[in-house]
């Protein structure tokens, strides 16, 4: 048998499995992220289901270990919650990458089985353990049955020859076979490594190559262990280790032979990790921006040859570098290496442990037209942002952000290359605006009675929208954080009127508190105060707002629906309804003079 048919026939208690089988696999630890987590507990909670077994089961929340989007900030204590429930284990914000932690703790080693919602599960191969990603109704059923179905995969051979350049990192190891194999030339195959060269890889060049499985299509890259990756084993999980290896008449569907010797420092182009060339054809291309970090070069190893790099250096100006340790662990040895110190002398941004940007909530995102070079693993288009993602070592990564342009470790400019304005300028656009100079200094429509004190602008416009600009999009967001109002957007018409009493828009200095009001229509608000910035900015944008006192509502008898008039020049209201008016705070000159104006620009 081959070593994936040996981890497979040992952990569905068969003598012998072979490509093809379908097999109930024991899974030894059952893992969920962040992303997905909330899902599985989600498919256990609605099918009435169970952990069977706790001690075997993790979350791991690696993609926005900042906590900075609300969602997953909402998913991640659902999570925690479920967890104290069950008494299972959370690898939290803190902790760093799922998989690497799970290597680095002793939750997998050569021969276990390790199931998690990533899709670089299959990064064990480094350590010769089967690790597969999965969706969240597989992992919710590892968590409730302890095994899943999984259909034997064929196995392919490869022998490395020759030996790699000095220059060759793990990184260009991987660029190289994705140039050699494509995205879908080892789909669905277990892939084994053998050679000298493989005999000298690190644990942490084969994590680097290992993790790239996906990218090429290939069910899991497994590399026999070697001295080093037993001893880490050993150590983490505090057992003998003995290492599945396959049978020298294993049966394989192709044995493929690689020279090394051909290998070179590559790059994937953006868009695509198998659209590779050869570092030295991009030379100079101007980057914004540099990442180091990701499950695939995130280790103390890759660190300290960023860190060799940047030592006595400076990123050049006008370029943003981003770095982000794999583990909490590996943080910390960083800064008791001085790592952390030359990286900040540098100029670089380090931030706590996690997934870096190729996990959309994580450090590393990028804007439109962005060009970025980072030692992530996947660089789809859309995947990191906006903007465009070259794949490269760590050396390079570094080295080009000391340069300003793509270029190699042994090739770093004295001055760095500065940013040339650009032929299209972003400039201000002659807009001819029509004003009406007559806009209407009366309002009618049906009135809103909100009697609440010190609404805030989360309350009005919830900062998990910030990232809107344009005003036609907000107005469906409006009180959508104010409890018993959640369905205003819905339900308010042009020209409607808001009344409401204290300290309205107290809070941020949001824009977009005042500009959703102008996106649904809203004809005019009336409130007892209003905080200081929401006030001059509703004034600003020529939302009209007016204040009045409290005993103008009994006075006119005012209900939620009744229809009203504002006068805002004579500072009026009338109800309609009964046909009584009371006196409210008129417009001021300047108030008058904006409105009129259609703003303050």
């Amino acid at each position: 048998m081959t070593i994936i048919e040996k981890i497979i026939a040992k952990h569905s208690n068969q003598s012998v499995v072979k490509a093809g089988d379908i097999v109930d696999i024991f899974i030894d630890s059952r893992v969920a992220r962040d992303f997905g987590g909330a899902n599985v507990v989600k498919n256990l909670v609605d099918n009435g289901l169970k952990v069977e077994d706790p001690s075997k089961t993790f979350f791991t929340f690696d993609c926005n270990p900042t906590g900075s989007d609300q969602k997953y900030a909402a998913n991640q204590q659902y999570c925690r919650e479920f967890a104290r429930e069950n008494d299972i284990k959370i690898y939290d914000i803190d902790a760093g990458i799922g998989t690497h932690l799970a290597m680095d703790n002793g939750l997998a080693w050569p021969g276990s089985t390790f199931v998690s919602t990533d899709s670089h599960a299959n990064i064990m191969g480094a350590i010769c353990s089967f690790g597969q990603g999965m969706g969240d109704q597989d992992i919710a059923a590892a968590w409730a049955k302890g095994s899943l179905w999984f259909k034997t995969p064929p196995s392919i051979k490869l022998n490395f020859t020759g030996k790699l350049d000095k220059q060759v990192s793990s990184k260009d190891f991987a660029l190289n076979l994705l140039n050699i194999f494509g995205a879908n030339k080892l789909l669905g195959y277990s892939v084994e490594f053998y050679g000298e060269a493989i005999e000298k890889l690190t644990l942490s060049d084969r994590i680097t190559i290992a993790s790239m499985a996906t990218e090429m299509g290939a069910i899991i890259f497994l590399f026999p262990p070697n001295k080093e990756v037993n001893n880490h084993c050993e150590k983490k999980t505090g057992k003998k280790i003995e290492a599945p290896l396959a049978d020298e008449n294993a049966i394989y569907e192709q044995i493929i032979e690689i020279n090394v010797n051909t290998f070179k420092p590559m790059l994937a182009l953006p868009g695509k990790p198998h659209d590779n060339s050869p570092v030295q054809n991009e030379k100079g291309k101007k980057i914004d921006s540099a990442i180091i970090g990701s499950c695939t070069n995130g280790r103390i190893e890759d660190l300290r040859i960023a860190a060799n790099i940047l030592k006595n250096n400076t990123v050049a100006p006008g370029v943003v570098l981003k770095i982000v340790p794999a583990t909490d662990d590996i943080w910390k040895k960083a800064l008791d290496e001085g790592l952390i110190q030359i990286f900040k002398n540098a100029g670089a941004m380090i931030s706590n442990a996690g997934c870096s940007g190729c996990a959309a909530g994580q450090v590393g995102q990028n804007g439109p037209g962005e060009v970025t070079i980072s030692t992530g693993n996947r660089n789809f288009e859309g995947k990191q942002g906006k903007g465009f993602v070259y794949l490269a070592s760590p050396g390079v990564v570094a080295a080009s952000a000391i340069a300003g342009y793509i270029t190699t470790p042994d090739d770093i400019p004295v001055n760095p290359t500065l940013f040339e304005k650009s032929k299209n300028p972003v400039a201000a656009k002659k807009i001819v605006k029509e004003v009406k100079q007559d806009k209407p200094l009366v309002a009618e429509g049906k009135v809103w009675v909100i009697l609440k004190d010190d609404i805030d602008t989360d309350m009005i416009f919830h900062n998990r929208y910030l990232a809107i600009t344009d005003i036609k999009e907000m107005g469906q967001y409006t009180f959508d954080n104010l409890k018993g109002y959640e369905d205003f957007a819905k339900k308010a018409k042009p020209g409607d009127i808001v009344i409401t009493s204290k300290n309205f828009g107290a809070g941020s200095s949001r824009q977009q508190a005042v500009d959703c009001f102008l996106s649904l229509g809203i004809s005019c608000i009336l409130a007892e105060s209003y905080g200081a910035i929401y006030e001059r900015n509703a004034i600003n944008a020529a939302l009209p707002i007016l204040s009045y006192n409290p005993e103008v509502l009994k006075s006119i008898d005012i209900q939620s629906g009744d229809t009203v008039k504002v006068d805002m020049a004579a500072g009026t209201i009338t109800n309609l309804k009964n046909k009584k008016t009371a006196d409210i705070n008129k417009f001021t000159e300047v108030q008058i003079n904006i409105y009129k104006n259609g703003g303050l620009l």
